[in-house]
């Protein structure tokens, strides 16, 4: 049976779909109600007579809503997508792109970094001592804070372009991958250490023939929680810097003209692509753990009553 198949038949799917509507309906309540003043001043000033049914119709077609209505933030990204040829400034999968980019170097270099100081802090007592507290210190300080001080001083020396965002999103991203790596390196026992230490084995050996095989669960979980982090850095990244391009730029060019709906159309494909990014981290686990000869859950016997 396909893991669908199996969704479906679980019963999980009539919950699911009653979250959405419940949503869906509450977002509608909401454009309704945010819009309702500029609506019934919009009909007044064009010399309608602002009636009920009129002003409610009016909140769900409005040019710049407080509050866009579904309808008209899934047809500005299927005009911005679909509507726009690849390539061009006006189309969401472009500024998409260049986002991205940006997203997947900046999430390389802080994982890298993440593993490499969790190896570190795990192996040398003077280094988790010195470190880590300085780790955890890091991340108390706010990113919009930091951004502007990174973009100007990486631009003062020369280095401008992808390199800047893909730092901004690297140090909101090594932090978790750092901290899961170290919990997943100490999962294994003292006892089973021990027990390799009398093989004669090596640091080394005992990194890659016991702390590394269980710390994968742990390695896996923590990047799901920073390519995510990574996008979020990134997007951020791009609004101090003036971006031409980006979902970043995308956004701040829609909050200088008061483009609503290009604002939620922007967030919901940044939303979008982060969920890819995390779906793309799970598929990698489960190929992983395919490898490793685990067994998929949904092929494990049932347990005899």
């Amino acid at each position: 049976m396909t893991r669908e198949a199996t969704f479906f038949s679980r019963g999980r799917a009539l919950p699911v779909a009653g979250v959405v509507l419940a949503l869906l309906a509450g977002w509608y309540l909401a454009a309704l109600l945010g819009n309702w003043n500029g609506a019934a001043d919009a009909l007044a000033r064009a010399g309608a007579a602002p009636d009920v049914r009129g002003i409610a119709a009016a909140t769900m077609a409005q040019e710049r809503p407080v509050v866009p209505a579904p309808h008209q933030v899934v047809s500005e990204l299927w005009r911005s997508i679909v509507g726009m040829p690849l390539g061009s400034k006006r189309s969401l999968l472009t500024h998409a792109w260049v986002t991205l980019s940006a997203t997947l170097a900046g999430f390389a270099i802080g994982s890298l970094l993440g593993i490499a100081l969790a190896i570190a802090i795990v192996h040398l007592r003077s280094v988790e001592a010195s470190l880590m507290p300085w780790i955890v210190a890091s991340q108390t300080v706010p990113i919009l804070a930091v951004a502007p001080i990174i973009i100007v001083a990486l631009g003062a020396a020369g280095l401008t372009g992808l390199l800047p965002k893909a730092v901004i999103a690297a140090y909101l991203c090594f932090f978790p991958v750092t901290v899961g790596m170290v919990k997943g390196l100490n999962a294994p026992d003292r006892i089973q250490r021990d027990l390799m230490r009398t093989y004669s084995a090596s640091r080394g050996q005992i990194l890659a023939r016991l702390r590394w095989p269980a710390a994968l669960p742990y390695l896996f979980a923590s990047l799901k929680i920073a390519v995510a982090a990574s996008l979020v850095g990134t997007i951020v990244a791009e609004l101090p810097t003036g971006a031409q391009a980006g979902l970043g730029a995308r956004l701040l060019a829609g909050s200088y003209y008061g483009q609503t709906i290009q604002i939620w159309a922007a967030l919901f494909a940044a939303a979008a692509l982060s969920a890819l990014l995390v779906q793309g981290i799970g598929l990698a686990e489960a190929a992983t753990a395919r490898a490793l000869g685990a067994r998929p859950a949904a092929s494990a016997p049932r347990s005899a009553r």
